[in-house]
């Protein structure tokens, strides 16, 4: 298994279009995160990448939704998906389309949506398959250094390891299938054999358990241990008197 940071220049494109078929990508991932973003709720969301922030997201109860990115043209805060410039614990929910997918280093995309994420967060991620059609085209000379084929495949059990370390649980995950004569996806893939298909999705929630004690829980602990019913002392009692 290759390591999840690279030293590879990856050159990500600024939106969906700039891929073969990326707006059916696009249309595909806005159908199937629509049942998603419909249970999501909070204050404040991240869109984090270019590529998130063409992301259909007006189903989402979260009003207040910000996208980050270094060129896309509806972005509203110009960062790294490396280094957010918010505070911590201060976002609700963190879109991830793609991002990871022409990331040099994953985990640290990751540890920072982390950071930002409040207790019981959101964290949505999408990325393409390595164990499908799509990913095959990564062993073609000619198609392996252009967009899609150029972007990173994680398979859907590695990125469910990343979470679990980062003590998220798996809420929803699901893989289909698009193919470029049907903006809806290939139907008959996504529903017979999902395994092979080209595209991820992960929707985790963060889960936090406290390392300190509450208070009640506390006192509980350092409550004095209650003397037990001396047994032994009423037997020797009893003994001495039958004795005497």
């Amino acid at each position: 298994m290759k390591p999840a940071k690279t030293q590879q220049i990856l050159t990500a494109p600024h939106a969906w279009r700039d891929m073969p078929w990326g707006e059916f990508f696009r249309d595909a991932l806005n159908q199937h995160l629509q049942p998603c973003f419909a249970k999501l709720y909070g204050f404040h969301m991240l869109k984090i990448g270019d590529l998130s922030a063409e992301i259909d997201t007006r189903s989402c109860a979260i009003s207040h939704q910000v996208n980050v990115g270094s060129a896309a043209s509806s972005l509203h805060v110009q960062a790294s998906p490396l280094q957010l410039p918010f505070e911590a614990k201060s976002i609700d929910a963190c879109l991830l389309a793609h991002t990871l997918t022409w990331s040099q280093d994953p985990h640290r995309i990751l540890r920072e949506a982390d950071r930002v994420l409040i207790d019981d967060g959101w964290l949505v991620i999408s990325g393409f398959n390595p164990f499908s059609l799509l990913g095959m085209g990564k062993a073609v000379p000619g198609l392996r250094s252009r967009a899609p084929c150029s972007g990173r495949m994680f398979s859907q059990m590695r990125l469910l390891d990343w979470l679990g370390v980062l003590n998220y649980e798996v809420i929803y995950r699901t893989r289909f299938q698009v193919v470029p004569w049907n903006r809806q996806g290939g139907k008959m893939i996504s529903a017979h054999l999902p395994a092979l298909g080209c595209l991820n999705i992960a929707v985790a929630r963060k889960r936090t358990f406290p390392l300190t004690l509450t208070p009640a829980k506390k006192a509980r602990s350092t409550a004095p241990i209650r003397q037990t019913a001396s047994a032994t002392r009423q037997f020797r009692q009893r003994n001495d008197q039958d004795a005497g």
